[in-house]
C-alpha cells in the first residue's frame, strides 16, 4: 500500500495522539500495536475497570512506574507533560487533554453516543470501534464531525470497516459488486473420518462445545454443492447443523453499518446466512439466473465457512462476489486465481482474516494525519438493525443486547422515530423496559418501549431522523 507515502507527503503533523475509551480485547491490540508504530501514540486510556486499563499498557510493555492513575483533568495534563501514560475511570477527562483523536471502544451504545458526541464538540476526530453505537447513530455523528471539520471513521480491523474498503477498491476498478459480506469467526469443521461437524474458531471451540454426528444419508450434503441442487443442499445443511451456534445479531449489526456505507442491501431481512465452503460462495451468492440464490444484485450477507480439518478457512474475513461487463476482463478474473461460478460470470475476491486492533492504526493515521475516513464517502441511514422477540415477554421486562437469546435481529429500511409504529433500532433498546406484553414473533416498535428520561443516544437518533429521513 502507499499509505506511508501519503503520510509523509500530505501530513501536517508528525504523530497522532489518541485517547482510547474502553480497554477490552480489541482496544488492547490497538494499544500494543501503537508501540511499534512511530506515527501514532496512545498516552491515555479510560475504563471503568482501572485494572483493565493498567493491564492494557502492561501488555504493551509499559512499566508500571510510567503509568499514572488520574482522577481529574489537571492531574492527567501534568502526567502527560511529564511523558507518563495516563489511566482513568472518567472518560470525560480525555475531552480536554492535548490529544487529536478519541477511539471509542466501550461496546455500550449510550456510552459510545455520549463520548463520540463530546469528542466532536471538543474538536477531536473519532474512531468508532463501538459498532453498537455506529449502527444506530453513526450517520449523524459523521455529519456533525464533518460540519466541525473533523473525521468520524469506522476502523480497519473490524469486519465492516474492511468490507467497506474492499468494496471501494473493487468499484474503483470498475467491477460490479453482485454480493458482499463477512465470514463468521465461528466455522463448521468437518471430521471426515469420524463423520462429525464441530463449531470452532481458530482451532478452538466456540462457547459451549457442540458437535453434530452425521449419518451416511446426510453426509453427502457436507460434500461440495452440486450446481443444480444448491437450494436443496443449503436447506439440508441448515437442518443437519441446526444445533450448532448460528450467526449472531452482532454479525448483522456489522452488515447494517456496511450497508449504510456502501448502498448494498440484504436480499431478505434476516439475510440468507448460508453454510458454504469458500469455493461455493460465488456459486451461491449470485443471481438466480446464474444458478445462485439471490433475487437482487448488490446484496450483503454473512456466511458460515464449512471446511475439512486440513483446509484453510475464511478466518472471520470479508468477501465480495464481482462481475465485469467486458468478456476479456472476465476471462482474466476467472483464469488468474479467482474462484467463480460455473458460468464464469461471478468471481470471488476474499480476505481470509481480520486482525482487529492490530490493523486499526491505519484508520487512526488516515484521520489524524490526512483528515480522511477509511470508509466510503457515503454514509446514510438507509437500514436499521431491529429486533423480533423470541418468546412471550411481559410489560416491565428489561431488554438486552445482541447476545440475548430473547431477541433476534433482522435488517429493515430505516424509519423515523416520530412514527410510533416504526421498528426501533436494536441498540436503542438496550436496558430499556417494555411498556406492554408482547408475544413471540413480534417486531419491536417505539410504542412498545419506554423512552429513557435522558439519553444522548436517543437525542442523536432523533436528530439523525430529522436530518436524513424527512
Amino acid at each position: 500500500m502507499i499509505y506511508h507515502h501519503l503520510y509523509s507527503k500530505f501530513s501536517k503533523q508528525e504523530v497522532v495522539k489518541v485517547g482510547v475509551i474502553g480497554a477490552g480485547q480489541y482496544s488492547t491490540a490497538v494499544i500494543t500495536q501503537s508501540m511499534v508504530n512511530p506515527l501514532v501514540t496512545i498516552p491515555v486510556v479510560a475504563d471503568q475497570n482501572i485494572d483493565a486499563a493498567r493491564l492494557a499498557y502492561s501488555r504493551a510493555g509499559i512499566q508500571d512506574d510510567f503509568i499514572v492513575e488520574c482522577d481529574n483533568h489537571a492531574e492527567a495534563a501534568k502526567a502527560l507533560e511529564e511523558g507518563k501514560y495516563v489511566i482513568t475511570t472518567d472518560p470525560m477527562i480525555l475531552m480536554n487533554l492535548p490529544i487529536d483523536m478519541i477511539a471509542e471502544a466501550t461496546g455500550t451504545p449510550e456510552a459510545g453516543a455520549l463520548y463520540g458526541y463530546e469528542a466532536i464538540k471538543n474538536g477531536k476526530h473519532v474512531a468508532m470501534i463501538n459498532k453498537e453505537t455506529d449502527s444506530a447513530v453513526g450517520p449523524i455523528l459523521r455529519y456533525l464531525a464533518a460540519e466541525a471539520g473533523l473525521v468520524y471513521t469506522p476502523v480497519d480491523g473490524d469486519q465492516h470497516g474492511l468490507l467497506m474498503g474492499l468494496i471501494s477498491w473493487a468499484r474503483g476498478l470498475g467491477l460490479e459488486i453482485i454480493s458482499a459480506g463477512k465470514a463468521r469467526d465461528a466455522e463448521y469443521i468437518y471430521d471426515r473420518n469420524n463423520m462429525l461437524v464441530t463449531c470452532a474458531a481458530d482451532g478452538k471451540t466456540v462457547m459451549e462445545t457442540k458437535t453434530v454426528s452425521l449419518t451416511t444419508e446426510n453426509e453427502k450434503y457436507i460434500s461440495p454443492l452440486r450446481d443444480k441442487d444448491i437450494n436443496h443442499y443449503l436447506g439440508e445443511r441448515n437442518k443437519i447443523m441446526s444445533i450448532l451456534p448460528p450467526a449472531g445479531d452482532f454479525d448483522l449489526c456489522e452488515l447494517t453499518i456496511a450497508a449504510n456505507a456502501t448502498g448494498l442491501m440484504p436480499d431478505i431481512p434476516s439475510t440468507y446466512q448460508p453454510i458454504v465452503r469458500t469455493s461455493e460462495i460465488p456459486k451461491v451468492l449470485c443471481s438466480v439466473e446464474e444458478g445462485g440464490i439471490l433475487v437482487n444484485r448488490g446484496v450483503i450477507d454473512v456466511v458460515t465457512c464449512l471446511r475439512d480439518e486440513h483446509e484453510a478457512g475464511l478466518g472471520g474475513g470479508v468477501f465480495i462476489v464481482v462481475a465485469c461487463e467486458n468478456e476479456y476482463s472476465r476471462m482474466i478474473l476467472t483464469t488468474k486465481g479467482l474462484l467463480s461460478n460455473e458460468q464464469g460470470t461471478a468471481a470471488l475476491i476474499y480476505r481470509p482474516y481480520h486482525l482487529c486492533g492490530v490493523e486499526t492504526p491505519t484508520s487512526l493515521l488516515c484521520a489524524g494525519l490526512l483528515g480522511i475516513s477509511t470508509s466510503n464517502d457515503e454514509y446514510l441511514p438507509k437500514f436499521d438493525l431491529v429486533k423480533v422477540v423470541q418468546r412471550d415477554m411481559k410489560k416491565g421486562e428489561i431488554l438486552g443486547g445482541d447476545y440475548t437469546p430473547d431477541l433476534k435481529a433482522v435488517i429493515l429500511p430505516a424509519k423515523p422515530m416520530d412514527d410510533k409504529n416504526s421498528p426501533i433500532p436494536a441498540h436503542l433498546l438496550n436496558g430499556n423496559k417494555l411498556t406492554r406484553d408482547i408475544s413471540a414473533g413480534t417486531l419491536i416498535t417505539y410504542e412498545m418501549v419506554e423512552q429513557p428520561e435522558y439519553s444522548v443516544l436517543w437525542q442523536l437518533r432523533k436528530q439523525q431522523d430529522e436530518l436524513f429521513l424527512k
